[in-house]
């Protein structure tokens, strides 16, 4: 079993807790994970990008090798672009819909949704909305969670586990509104 994974979005988006949940679930199913970090400035939304490796066998490099990532999962569509020529032809690209435009130069939103539709396995969800639609408007990465969950290769009940316990400290509220956020994404992906 190996999963090549790229997350990426801007900062404070909450793209490193999902890297987290998904790399303690992997931990937790016995396998081994590697992961390389950039982070942007969350004050100032610097991207944030993470390759997190998990396998069955050893794993030698935290980074992934450009056209080897199995999944991209992005909180902004421009940036799940950015990285899309480090997918595998059967690659998957899990990225929310709605752009975080923080900057003046941002390409046409339009463009950049029709250049990721023309990729071959792609889920596009408006992440945000759905969050505030379902009453969990905190929660929007977790959604882009749920939805990816098929694609990493690891236990959903496992997955659930961590996620569960990632959010334990702030209150059984917090828990049970991110639980929701994930079968939303869950639901929405198959």
């Amino acid at each position: 079993m190996k999963t090549d994974i790229i997350l990426s979005g801007v900062g404070g988006q909450g793209i490193l807790s999902i890297a987290a949940i998904i790399a303690d679930a992997a931990r937790k199913q016995g396998l081994n994970i590697k992961q390389a970090e950039v982070h942007g400035m969350s004050q100032r939304g610097g991207d944030v990008q993470s390759n997190l490796r998990i396998s069955s066998n050893p794993i030698f490099s935290d980074l992934i090798e450009k056209g080897h990532a199995d999944v991209i999962i992005s909180m902004e569509p421009m940036e799940a672009l950015r990285y899309a020529g480090n997918l595998s032809k059967e690659g998957w690209i899990i990225s929310s819909s709605a752009p975080f435009i923080n900057i003046l130069n941002y390409p046409d939103v339009d463009k950049v949704l029709e250049e990721l539709r023309r990729r071959r396995n792609v889920i596009l969800l408006d992440i945000e909305a759905l969050a505030k639609d379902n009453d969990v408007p905190r929660s929007s990465n977790v959604i882009l969670l749920g939805a990816a969950a098929a694609s990493l290769g690891i236990n959903c009940e496992v997955l659930k586990g961590s996620l569960a316990d990632f959010f334990s400290a702030k209150g059984e509220a917090v828990v049970t509104a991110n639980m929701k956020a994930f079968e939303i994404g869950k639901q929405l992906a198959n």
